[in-house]
């Protein structure tokens, strides 16, 4: 292992269990890695091969909670270089100012509608954290709805344009001095070296009535995508690879692995009715849109088919 850009796990960072089984190995510096990194970032940015030199993409599997996590992960100086130069800041404010399209926002407020009208308060009562917010668009619609918004963020670009545009960042050692309603996490754990510790950092920071949103990738044919193992194929179709994505997707959770670290961290999963979600579900243009519309609410609270979920204090 490449000790100067790289730390090893030896414990499953969602449940801490120390049984675990490799199901895929590979050089990052060696095909079909490698050349999905090139094209990737390359893409996006760039990427400097040499700090990926003497490492391994390793998957493991968790016995016990059954999340797929990878081993071998960039450490602080690596992780820095990969958000904040190989994915170029300004090309990704311009490809989502570009593509995040009215749909996009719509979801942003139907979601905190939804949470509003579940926690029951007057909106202006009621306080709104992002964790992770990236842009800080989802924390600057709840904060158009009323509520008092945060955000917090690693990368100091996206930092800047979320305090130009009036929103309050805190910092992580910060959390625990609040008590919010409701703390959102979108496409966020599955990044984190130490999802676990981070899940109960956060709760510190939640009130007594708060709930917190865990949003992650959903893959529930994982086991068929890792065996065919097609790193062509696109984010988003049935064989994609893009939930396991090296270096930057180090936790893939199964609902059970979300599940059981939250009993970890000392909390149990809430359910927003199918009446709410119904309720504040406001677009319905299109056959596709209402087929959606219409099953989504089951998908989450019978079927429970998808990782996204909502957390309380136990």
């Amino acid at each position: 292992m490449n000790s100067l850009y790289f730390n090893f796990r030896k414990e499953c960072p969602a449940c801490g269990g120390i049984t675990s089984k490799t199901i895929y190995q590979n050089s990052f510096d060696q095909a079909p890695i490698k050349d999905y990194l090139i094209d990737f970032y390359g893409s996006r940015g760039r990427i400097e091969l040499s700090y990926l030199e003497n490492s391994n993409y390793i998957l493991k599997e968790c016995s016990n909670c059954d999340l797929i996590y990878q081993e071998e992960i960039p450490n602080d100086q690596l992780m820095e270089r990969l958000y904040e130069y190989w994915l170029d800041p300004n090309m990704r404010f311009e490809y989502h100012k570009k593509h995040d399209r009215l749909g996009h926002y719509i979801y942003y407020a139907q979601e905190i509608m939804q949470v509003i009208g579940f926690l029951n308060k007057h909106p202006s009562d009621l306080k709104f954290f992002d964790f992770g917010m990236g842009w800080g668009k989802w924390a600057l619609m709840a904060k158009a709805f009323g509520c008092e918004a945060y955000g917090s963020e690693l990368s100091r670009e996206r930092i800047k344009y979320a305090e130009a545009n009036g929103l309050k960042v805190i910092g992580w050692e910060d959390f625990p001095n609040y008590q919010f309603n409701f703390i959102n996490t979108e496409q966020v754990f599955e990044h984190l070296p130490e999802p676990l510790e981070t899940l109960r950092h956060l709760k510190k920071a939640l009130a007594p009535d708060g709930i917190i949103k865990i949003s992650v990738p959903t893959a529930n044919n994982i086991t068929e995508r890792l065996k065919l193992m097609d790193w062509k194929a696109k984010k988003g179709s049935k064989n994609s690879l893009n939930p396991v994505a090296p270096l930057e997707h180090i936790n893939f959770y199964k609902r059970t692995s979300l599940v059981k670290m939250a009993q970890k961290a000392g909390m149990k999963e809430v359910l927003i009715s199918m009446k709410k979600q119904y309720q504040y579900t406001t677009e319905w243009s299109g056959i596709k849109q209402i087929a959606q519309n219409l099953l989504k609410p089951v998908s989450l609270n019978l079927l429970r088919t998808k990782n996204y979920l909502f957390f309380k204090k136990a």
